[in-house]
């Protein structure tokens, strides 16, 4: 089965910059999309950005858009979360996530996704 492993969370001042890594391991799939999400304690798990296995197309949520970029390595079946300008209220563990190969339906939502990795902590100071 798919795994996913998260790295490069961490504790980092508010307006810095921070980048995600998440690798897959095990079996794998040549086609499936691939995405973050993130939950603070006592809050709802929320989406943050999502690519389609291609790499064509990119979606942020709107707390996301204009600081946070996503992007993949095919290659090494791994997909990248940078960060910028960070604010106290990105706090979270942050998740990544995959669907099931050949997946054409709408990234935002968490039943979209079969596949989760286990968090990585990011955490912002002010």
């Amino acid at each position: 089965q798919v795994q996913l492993v998260e790295s490069g969370g961490g504790l980092v001042q508010a307006g810095g910059s921070l980048g995600l890594s998440c690798a897959a391991s095990g079996r794998t799939f040549s086609r499936y999309d691939m995405g973050w999400f993130r939950q603070a304690p006592g809050k709802e798990r929320e989406f943050v950005a999502a690519i389609r296995w291609s790499g064509g197309s990119t979606y942020y949520a709107d707390s996301a858009k204009g600081r946070f970029t996503i992007s993949r390595d095919n290659a090494k079946i791994t997909v990248y979360l940078q960060m910028n300008s960070l604010k106290p209220e990105d706090k979270a563990v942050y998740y990544c996530v995959a669907t099931g190969p050949s997946y054409s339906g709408r990234l935002y939502y968490a039943n979209s996704y079969v596949h989760w990795g286990q968090g990585t902590q990011v955490t912002v100071s002010s």
